[in-house]
């Protein structure tokens, strides 16, 4: 038999290697928290759509739906989908960016050892990070302590 069909790979990780940056730097965590939020703002907006059409069944199933998001789950689900709107949407645009060719840096001639752009798009995903943390901590005052006054 073949010695290259035998082979095993140790170094495929499945879903843990989606989910877990490991050895790679913030990049990484930031492909994951992208597609984390991408994920948590479809199912809200399916169950939005879920919970906004039940109204046609009637008052009493627009009521058990109402219950079954008190008040304060309810007000925690809308924070985390606010927050994962600030980071997904402010990442969308430095993804934009990037590959418009704006936050890449100058071209330079391909000679070893390789120069990447991370000079240029990690302190652009430093500053996306601090204003999506930003955002998102108005945003947990404005829901929390604000709100209740109105």
């Amino acid at each position: 038999m073949n010695e290259t069909n035998n082979r095993t790979y140790r170094r495929r990780l499945g879903i843990r290697g989606w989910a877990v940056g490991a050895r790679w730097g913030i990049e990484r965590y930031a492909y994951t928290l992208h597609r984390i939020t991408g994920l948590g703002i479809l199912a809200y907006f399916l169950m939005h759509i879920v919970v906004t059409s039940s109204i046609a069944l009637g008052q009493t199933s627009w009521e058990w739906w109402m219950t079954l998001f008190g008040p304060l789950p309810f007000k925690i689900g809308e924070y985390l989908v606010f927050a994962a709107f600030a980071f997904h949407g402010l990442n969308g645009i430095r993804l934009v960016l990037v590959e418009l060719g704006f936050a890449v840096g100058r071209p330079e001639a391909p000679i070893y050892p390789y120069r990447t752009s991370v000079n240029v798009q990690r302190p652009l995903l430093v500053v996306v990070m601090i204003l999506a943390a930003g955002i998102a901590l108005a945003g947990g005052y404005d829901f929390f302590f604000m709100g209740e006054s109105q």
